[in-house]
Order: structure tokens, then C-alpha cells, then sequence
């Protein structure tokens, strides 16, 4: 249909050309004729030539038209909403500066490349800083708000929760699935795009370890979306001078004002030296492991000699790693263990023992 389109239009076009000037052509050849039959004969013949000329051109054009189309297609609409204004705002410029250049025919090609100028940086400015006048939105809509409570104008209106960021690490991780199941979790789910394209390509990685995490964050999002009552979206813009995910998702909280949401401890340090706030799995995962305190006794199977000499090293079942000072000699058995320090960090939970043994040879 497209390309039936683009013969019309330029048999129209070589009509139209013929029609204006095949008339003049024959008049500077002095031929004789009649007026109606010159223009006739020019309207075909210009729609004939110009048609067999451009033949090679239009599937050219034709997909050249398809590839425009489909790249406004797959744009996200705030993209296109602010480029388009930065488009109108040039061009209202341009025509306001072109009113005032004087007539002068040496600077009639001005207000041409004028109107290219502009529009092209109004593009460029509308498109590029998106985020920053969504943000100046935002502000002046809370701005707003917090004035008409002040005045007692209106009633307070209940706070909705802030939107959760959701990054690789945690989706990867699973337990979020388990978490918004619980209700645990208020407010609007986002995931980014940019983290859905980091999952893509982690789940097509060669290494078969990388894809089936890859697989199973993809997994829980789909969970996440079909099976569970929380709102989730995603987030379809992107911070194109911006090359890391987790800057990008620093960069995304302080534009949506959102909270990020990881298990990543370095991405938890970034978010709180840049005041973003951040809720990290682990810390969650920690407050709600059973209290062990140093004195108490417990049961372990020593596993793995540790990092230090003559260190031991066993599991809680709940993964929590207990490292056992003189417990290498007792690698694979069964020991009563006296808890001497417990280190909380939000990378997790470290215990340290020593052998109850040695405690009642002391």
C-alpha cells in the first residue's frame, strides 16, 4: 500500500511539472500548437518521465518510510511528547528571528537555515533532557500540593508509597516474588527497560551458569506480573550518556523520585552516598534470621577449612556462614560450637565460634 502511495504521488508530482513548464519548453522551440493540447501533452509526458526515472527509488523510499515508522513506533512516548515540543519551540523561534531580518535578497536563505538550526536543537534538547523537565513536573506538582495543604484549601490527601526500582541482582535473586506475595512491599513496581535488556542478555549468554540466572530473573517477572496482585511497571526511557546500570537506576530514583530495591552491596553504598534511597534484600533477610548471640551453643557440621590457619568452616541452615577458630582438625563431623562474636552487614551474616571442646579444656 505504501508503495502504491509513492507512484502516485510522483505521478502527480511529474504531471505537475510537466503541466507548468512543457508549455514554455515547446514555446522556446517555437512550435506551433494549440494552447490545451501542449498542456496535455506536458502533464502526461512529465508524469510518464518522472515516473520511469524514479522507478529504481521507490522501494528505496518505500523502506525508508517502513524504517521512520517503525522507529516511532518502538519510541516511548514521553521521547517523542518532549522531542516534538523541543521541534515546535524551534520553529517558533526561527519564524519570530525571521520576522525581523530585513528584505535583502543576499539574506533570504537565512530564515532557511534557520528553521533547520533551530528545529534540530530543539529536537536534540527536548529529546536529551526528558527526564530533568518530568522531574521539574513532578516538584511543581508536589510544590503545589504542599501549598494548597498549607492554606487548608483542600484536605491532606493520603501519601502514595514511593515506586520501587527493581535492579538485576535482586530479580535474579527471586525472593522479591516472595516478598511483594506477602504484601511487604507497597507502591508501583518498575522495572526499567535497560534492566530488562541487561536480563536479555545475561539469559543468551554462552555460559550455561549466566543464562539460567538469566532464565530465572525472567522467570520471576513474569510471576511477578501474571501471578501477583502488586503493579508493575516498566519504565521505557533511558539515559543514553549514561553507560552503567546501576548509575542509570541512581539516575532513574532521583528523576521518579523512587526507591531503589537490591541485594547488590556495593549499589546499596552508591544509593546512600548520592541520598537515593535504597532497600536492600539482604537487610531484610537478616532482620528476620533467628538472634544468635555470642555465649549461646549450637550444633554444626564443620564443612571446608577457612581463610585463617586452623580455621574451620560451617553452614547454618539457613546459609549464615559460622567460621570455627582450631576447627580445621574437625572437618566433617559433628561439633558443639560456643558462639564467641556475630558481624551483621548488609552483604550478610558472619558468626563466629569456637569448639566447645576446647572451651571445657580450658
Amino acid at each position: 500500500m505504501l508503495k502504491r502511495i509513492i507512484q502516485l504521488f510522483i505521478i502527480i508530482a511529474g504531471g505537475t511539472i510537466g503541466y507548468l513548464y512543457v508549455t514554455d519548453l515547446i514555446g522556446l522551440l517555437e512550435i506551433t500548437s494549440m494552447a490545451w493540447i501542449e498542456s496535455t501533452l506536458g502533464l502526461v509526458l512529465g508524469a510518464i518521465i518522472l515516473y520511469l526515472l524514479t522507478f529504481w527509488a521507490v522501494d528505496y523510499v518505500a523502506n525508508f518510510f517502513r524504517w521512520v515508522e517503525e522507529t516511532l513506533v518502538k519510541a516511548p512516548v514521553a521521547d517523542l511528547l518532549f522531542g516534538s515540543l523541543g521541534i515546535i519551540i524551534g520553529l517558533v523561534i526561527a519564524y519570530l528571528i525571521s520576522m525581523v531580518i530585513p528584505p535583502i535578497p543576499v539574506l533570504q536563505i537565512v530564515p532557511i537555515f534557520l528553521t533547520f538550526l533551530l528545529g534540530y536543537f530543539g529536537f536534540q534538547v527536548g529529546f536529551k533532557r526528558r527526564d530533568e523537565f518530568l522531574n521539574l513536573l513532578t516538584i511543581a506538582k508536589k510544590e503545589k500540593d504542599k501549598k494548597k495543604h498549607a492554606d487548608g484549601s483542600e484536605e491532606e490527601e493520603e501519601l502514595l508509597p514511593k515506586a520501587k526500582i527493581l535492579d538485576t541482582s535482586v530479580i535474579i535473586d527471586g525472593r522479591i516474588a516472595d516478598i511483594c506475595q506477602t504484601s511487604f512491599l507497597e507502591g508501583t513496581v518498575i522495572i526499567p527497560q535497560f534492566v530488562l535488556e541487561e536480563l536479555q542478555h545475561i539469559a543468551d549468554s554462552s555460559d550455561v551458569l549466566k543464562r539460567n540466572r538469566g532464565r530465572r530473573g525472567l522467570d520471576v517477572l513474569n510471576r511477578m506480573q501474571k501471578q501477583l496482585t502488586v503493579n508493575v511497571e516498566i519504565y521505557e526511557g533511558d539515559f543514553e550518556e549514561i553507560q552503567e546500570v546501576d548509575s542509570k537506576l541512581v539516575k532513574l530514583a532521583k528523576v521518579i523520585n523512587g526507591i531503589v530495591v537490591t541485594n547488590d552491596f556495593n549499589l546499596n553504598k552508591v544509593c546512600e552516598f548520592q541520598n537515593v534511597q535504597v532497600l536492600n534484600i539482604n537487610d531484610l533477610a537478616n532482620a528476620v534470621k533467628p538472634v544468635v548471640l555470642p555465649g549461646e551453643e549450637l550444633s554444626v557440621q564443620v564443612i571446608k577449612d577457612g581463610k585463617e590457619h586452623n580455621q574451620g568452616v560451617a553452614y547454618l541452615d539457613d546459609g549464615t556462614m559460622i567460621v570455627v577458630e582450631e576447627g580445621r582438625d574437625y572437618i566433617g563431623k559433628t561439633i558443639e560450637v560456643l558462639i564467641t562474636s556475630v558481624l551483621q552487614t548488609s552483604a550478610g551474616r558472619m558468626i563466629f565460634a569456637k569448639p566447645k571442646l576446647l572451651e571445657k579444656a580450658l
